[in-house]
């Protein structure tokens, strides 16, 4: 056996950083690294090839295709320190409210919104489980359909554009990501749909899995709710229509709607 072993070992020790709550970059960085450090005093290959580095970084950073994914990720930075996921939670909790599992149906809402404007989920996803989950067990929700809400909500990023791992899979597929885009809508959006009827489906054969809002939390008036609405909805959608639209009608790339979202945030 020769150093396969090693290649082995190096993603062990990274799970194993990884859980130990080492943030996500450093534990990139610092197993490759080491390891990167093992295989060479081991002799498993030539000091001279980390030569090639450079260029492999800088290949990668002048890719025009992933210059898409810094700005996609600062838009979903900006709408979560802005507090969007909060307010539309909110506000569409106050609509959904009155149904048999209407705060499942408006994570799962606000998940393929925030989806469908960032492609980036993973913290508005942790944002989302500290402010819905206590509010949903608090109200006698399940706790295997509360969480299991909030998680199914975050891959949808995933797959609803403008996802990232799209983007990704563009650039190693070498096929055109506006076509990736168009190809997962559909069934980013069915995917999406799917939960939802899943929540409805238990919540009317289980209604104590998830009983609807009491009426002293939902004591607004419709004017302020439909104001609320506006002041929650809009910004999310307008942003889908500049991003998506533009990569769909031919009129910007990817990496050039990406930066105008990022403007537009």
């Amino acid at each position: 056996m020769g150093y396969e072993w090693l290649a082995i070992a190096m993603f062990v020790g990274f799970f194993l950083v990884l859980i130990s709550g080492y943030p996500v970059a450093f534990a990139f960085a610092g197993t490759g690294l080491v390891f990167g450090l093992v295989g060479w005093l081991l002799g498993a290959f030539e000091p001279a090839r980390l030569l090639l580095l450079p260029n492999i970084w800088f290949g990668t950073m002048s890719n025009f295709t992933l210059l898409a994914i810094p700005f996609f990720v600062f838009l979903g930075a900006v709408l979560e320190k802005s507090g969007l996921a909060e307010e539309l939670l909110e506000t569409i909790g106050l609509v959904l409210g009155p149904l048999r599992g209407g705060l499942a149906l408006a994570v799962v809402l606000v998940g393929t919104l925030l989806a469908a404007a960032t492609g980036v989920v993973a913290a508005t996803v942790i944002l989302m489980g500290m402010i819905s989950l206590p509010i949903m067990l608090r109200h006698g929700y399940d706790k295997e359909l509360a969480a299991g809400a909030i998680i199914a909500s975050g891959t949808l990023a995933q797959l609803i554009p403008p996802s990232l791992v799209l983007v990704v899979l563009s650039d190693q597929l070498g096929v055109s990501v506006g076509d990736l885009f168009l190809g997962a809508l559909v069934p980013g959006l069915l995917l999406a749909g799917a939960y939802a009827l899943y929540v409805l489906v238990v919540a009317f054969f289980k209604p104590s899995t998830a009983p609807p809002l009491p009426l002293a939390m939902r004591q607004i008036s419709p004017w302020e709710l439909f104001r609320r609405m506006l002041k929650a909805i809009v910004p999310p959608v307008l942003l889908i229509f500049v991003v998506l639209g533009s990569i769909f009608f031919g009129i910007a790339t990817p990496t050039e709607a990406g930066a105008v979202g990022a403007v537009g945030a």
